[in-house]
C-alpha cells in the first residue's frame, strides 16, 4: 500500500482497510457524510472541529495529525486565521510546543499575523500557560527587533517573567535582558517590572541595584499618584496598575529599608518603617486601601522589633517571636533573621527552634500577598537559613550542624548560588573530622553534582577535584 502523506490520504486507508463506506464513517465520527465527502476529494479544507471528530472517530490520540495539519493549513489550502488560532490554542493545550513553532515561522513571514500571535500570547499568559506563550513571545520578539515597539517590550517582559526559576545565573540573564525594554513600557507595567526586577536582585544580594530600582519605582510611582490626584475630572487611566499607585511608594520604602538591614544600617532601615507605615497621605479610601495599609503596618511593626534584634537588643527577641507566632506564612522569615542575630551576637536560640521545628524546612504560602517574599527570595533564604543553622549547632559543638551543611549545600547547588556553596564547603572542610564516612561520602557525590554544571570556575574556586 502507499504510505499515507496526508490526513485525507490516512483517512482514505482507515476506511480502505476496515471496509468502511463514508456514511459508516460519518455515524463513527459525527461528522455529516456531505461534509465528509467534500473533505476526502479535497474540495473543502479540513478545520479544527473536523479535525477533532476525524481523530476521534479513528480512536487515535488528539494531537495524532497536528504535525500533518500544519501542512494541511499551509500547504494544501490557503492560511487562515480562522483556522489557525484555535490550533495554536489546542497544542499550547496538549503541550506541542513544536507545531506552535512550525505555525510561527510560517506565519510571520507576513508581519500583519504578528499582532495577532500577540493577542493569543497574552491569553495564554493569562491561563498560565507560560510555554506556549513563551513561543508566540520569542517569535514576535524576534519579528520586531528593529522596532520600538511597546509590543516588543511586553513580549520582554513577560519572557521575563517565564524565565525566571531556580538557577540564580539564569534569573541574573533573564533580569539584564528585560531591564532595556523597561522604559519602553507603559506606567503600571513599569511598576509591577520594577518589582519583579528587584526580587531577582534581591535574591542575588546585588543591594545597590535593589536600591536602584526603589528610587525609580518611587519616582515613578509619585509622579502618576501625584498627577492622578490633581485631575481635576480623576479620571481612570485606560490600564490601571496591578496594585493601587500608593502601594507602589510604600513598597518601594519597604525595599530600601531592606537594603539598609543588609547593610547592617538599622538606624536608617528604621526611618524607611516609619515613612511605609505613614498612611497620613494616602487619599484613597475602601476595603481594598485598608488591606494594603494593614499589611506594610503588621510588616512595620515586625520589622521595628526585626531592626532592634538584629543591632544586637537580645531584649526584644522574645517580644518580635511573640509577634510573629500567630502568623504562620512569617514564621520561617523570621526564624532566618533570629539565626542570623544568634550567630552574630552568640545568642542560644533552642528554645525557640524547638518551639517552630515543624517550620524546618519552611513552609510558607508564596500567594498570600505574593509580595517580598517569593519564590527565587525565599529558596535564597532558605539555603542560607541551613548554613546558619550549622554554624550555630557547630559553634555549640553538635555535630549535627554537620548535616545542615549538607542540606544547605544541597539547596544552594540546585539555585546555583556560588556564594552559599564556598560557605557550605569552606565550613565542611573546617569540620570535616566530625562527620561520618557516610556524610562524607554524600559531601563527596553534592561536590560532584556542583563540579558538574561549572567544572572550571568551581575547580578554580575550590583548588580540588
Amino acid at each position: 500500500m502507499k504510505p499515507a502523506a496526508n490526513i485525507r490520504s490516512h483517512l482514505e486507508a482507515y476506511l480502505d482497510i476496515r471496509h468502511m463506506s463514508i456514511n459508516q464513517f460519518s455515524v463513527q465520527s459525527g461528522i455529516n457524510s456531505g461534509t465528509l465527502s467534500r473533505l476526502l476529494s479535497g474540495q473543502q479544507p479540513v478545520a479544527m472541529n473536523h479535525l477533532k471528530l476525524i481523530t476521534r472517530g479513528m480512536k487515535l490520540p488528539e494531537d495524532y495529525f497536528y504535525s500533518m495539519y500544519i501542512d494541511e493549513c499551509f500547504l494544501y489550502s490557503a492560511p487562515t486565521w480562522r483556522r489557525l488560532r484555535p490550533f495554536i490554542l489546542s497544542c499550547a493545550a496538549l503541550g506541542r510546543l513544536d507545531c506552535i513553532e512550525q505555525v510561527v515561522k510560517n506565519l510571520l513571514d507576513n508581519l500583519i499575523y504578528a499582532p495577532m500571535l500577540f493577542e493569543v500570547a497574552e491569553g495564554l499568559f493569562e491561563e498560565n500557560q507560560w510555554q506556549a506563550a513563551a513561543v508566540l513571545y520569542k517569535n514576535v520578539s524576534a519579528s520586531e527587533k528593529y522596532q520600538h515597539s511597546e509590543r516588543l517590550a511586553i513580549c520582554q517582559y513577560r519572557l521575563f517573567r517565564i524565565a525566571i526559576g531556580d538557577s540564580q545565573t539564569l534569573n541574573l540573564q533573564a533580569a539584564l535582558l528585560f531591564e532595556c525594554y523597561i522604559n519602553r513600557l507603559e506606567v503600571p507595567d513599569q511598576l509591577e517590572g520594577l518589582k519583579h526586577l528587584m526580587h531577582v536582585y534581591y535574591s542575588l544580594h546585588k543591594w545597590d541595584k535593589v536600591d536602584e530600582l526603589a528610587r525609580e519605582m518611587h519616582r515613578l510611582a509619585t509622579l502618576s499618584y501625584q498627577h492622578l490626584h490633581r485631575s481635576l475630572r480623576r479620571e481612570k487611566p485606560d490600564k490601571p496598575p496591578v496594585k493601587p499607585l500608593f502601594f507602589y511608594i510604600l513598597y518601594s520604602y519597604l525595599m530600601r529599608a531592606s537594603v539598609c538591614e543588609e547593610y547592617g544600617d538599622y538606624a536608617a532601615a528604621l526611618s524607611y518603617v516609619s515613612m511605609y507605615m505613614d498612611r497620613s497621605w494616602v487619599l484613597e479610601t475602601g476595603e481594598e486601601t485598608e488591606v494594603v495599609l494593614a499589611q506594610f503596618r503588621e510588616w512595620g511593626a515586625a520589622n521595628t522589633m526585626l531592626y532592634r534584634m538584629m543591632s544586637g537588643d537580645v531584649q526584644v527577641l522574645d517580644e518580635y517571636v511573640e509577634y510573629v507566632a500567630p502568623h504562620a506564612n512569617e514564621i520561617f522569615v523570621a526564624l532566618y533573621n533570629i539565626m542570623i542575630s544568634a550567630n552574630r551576637f552568640s545568642w542560644n536560640v533552642d528554645h525557640i527552634l524547638s518551639r517552630f521545628s515543624s517550620y524546618i524546612p519552611y513552609r510558607t504560602n508564596l500567594r498570600d500577598f505574593g509580595l517580598l517574599h517569593n519564590e527565587q527570595i525565599l529558596a535564597d533564604q532558605y539555603s542560607t537559613f541551613l548554613a546558619e543553622l550549622a554554624v550555630y549547632y557547630l559553634h555549640n559543638h553538635r555535630r549535627e550542624g554537620i548535616e545542615f551543611i549538607l542540606q544547605s549545600l544541597d539547596s544552594a547547588a540546585k539555585i546555583k548560588s556560588e556564594s552559599i556553596i564556598i560557605k557550605c564547603v569552606n565550613l565542611f572542610e573546617q569540620h570535616r573530622h566530625l562527620a561520618s564516612g557516610a556524610e562524607t561520602e554524600q559531601y563527596k557525590l553534592l561536590i560532584g553534582e556542583v563540579q558538574s554544571f561549572n567544572d572550571k570556575k568551581m575547580d578554580h574556586t575550590f583548588g580540588f577535584v
